[in-house]
């Protein structure tokens, strides 16, 4: 086959809703040609989010459970997505949602049973991306890379800033990309104690003052000096950046803009080393939607790096389409996967498959 109508599911650590793309994959003249024919962002409920933020704590019976009941709400989710819509697709590929995340420890944990969706979408189902590549010896993370060097090689840099901010690029003929620092998971928090969802286009860290003492902490752990491939998980930003967060006394403000700093001094000081002239640096996820953050991520990085940020279908959902196209890798028998990314023994193939 040679062109591929998938839907792709995305939820993302930073607990914002479900991203739902349907896309088509055309392989034509030796290069991959994509279109997101239609998307939605499903908004959690309070029970489902009070369910996946809670999961690290739970038990064992508990976390088996609540892994089929979300895949069967992935399955609903598909199912009516596709009746309204009237879709006619190959199958779906879900990321899931990451609970645990510990590559050094071999674990990574992403809910929603690919069984139960698969039963309850009616649909072939591809997902557990990550597992593979953990058991070869990689991160397990970042896949999106992948993606990046087959549907946006225009571009010297792919920059991410979801509820973890990464960057994927080319060097010396190999893919590689990392982790950078938390980024919505940091800002989303700090919005959500004064009971909104986000700090809309940054306008109330564009308020605060800098604080340098909270930046120095913030910008302390050694992870940010670390060589890649590096990745980042929940458990590490609640212990790192949410507790220096949690523990300031500083104002709201202040700090929403201090971590706005913090996150475009480390994407700076990431993409910075690695190439000299001009470059084209593409930036997508929610964060792009943060004037304030892109200013400063602009401001920081100098006039030498061109920001650009795509259509919205795009930035909002780049990572559910690539991992659609993950899935049509998978589907082909092709490499998903990248040793020079993650670290691990070889290039493989990630994904199970159930045919429903």
């Amino acid at each position: 086959m040679d062109t591929f109508h998938v839907l792709g599911l995305m939820s993302g650590t930073s607990l914002d809703g479900l991203d739902i793309a349907y896309c088509r994959f055309t392989y034509k003249e030796h290069n991959w040609i994509y279109n997101i024919l239609n998307a939605n962002t499903l908004v959690y409920a309070d029970c489902w989010i009070d369910s996946l933020r809670g999961a690290e704590t739970a038990t064992g019976r508990e976390l088996i459970a609540l892994d089929h009941a979300y895949g069967k709400y992935l399955g609903q989710q598909v199912r009516t997505f596709v009746e309204e819509h009237n879709l006619q697709l190959d199958f779906v590929a879900s990321h899931g949602h990451t609970i645990f995340h510990q590559p050094d420890q071999h674990i990574s944990l992403q809910l929603g049973n690919g069984a139960y969706l698969a039963a309850h979408a009616q649909l072939p189902v591809v997902c557990d991306f990550r597992t593979l590549d953990i058991a070869l010896g990689g991160q397990g993370a970042p896949l999106v890379p992948i993606g990046d060097e087959l549907l946006f090689k225009d571009y010297d840099f792919c920059v991410n800033l979801g509820g973890i901010s990464n960057v994927s690029f080319s060097k010396n003929g190999k893919r590689l990309a990392f982790d950078i620092s938390a980024c919505n998971m940091l800002l989303n928090t700090l919005a959500n104690s004064a009971g909104m969802a986000y700090d809309a286009g940054g306008q109330m860290a564009r308020q605060g003052t800098l604080r340098h003492d909270l930046l120095l902490q913030l910008n302390a752990p050694a992870y940010f000096s670390d060589p890649y491939p590096k990745s980042l998980g929940k458990e590490w930003i609640l212990e790192n950046s949410l507790h220096t967060l949690a523990t300031s006394s500083y104002s709201l403000e202040d700090k929403l803009h201090t971590t706005c700093h913090h996150v475009a001094m480390q994407l700076q000081q990431a993409l910075e080393p690695l190439h000299e002239g001009q470059h084209r640096v593409l930036l997508t996820g929610g964060g792009a939607f943060n004037t304030f953050l892109v200013e400063l991520f602009q401001q920081y990085l100098g006039p030498q790096y061109r920001v650009e940020i795509p259509a919205p279908e795009v930035v909002s959902f780049k990572e559910a389409l690539i991992f659609a196209f993950l899935g049509v890798l998978r589907w082909r028998g092709e490499h998903n996967c990248l040793r020079s990314v993650t670290g691990a023994a070889k290039n493989n193939i990630g994904g199970a498959i159930y045919l429903g």
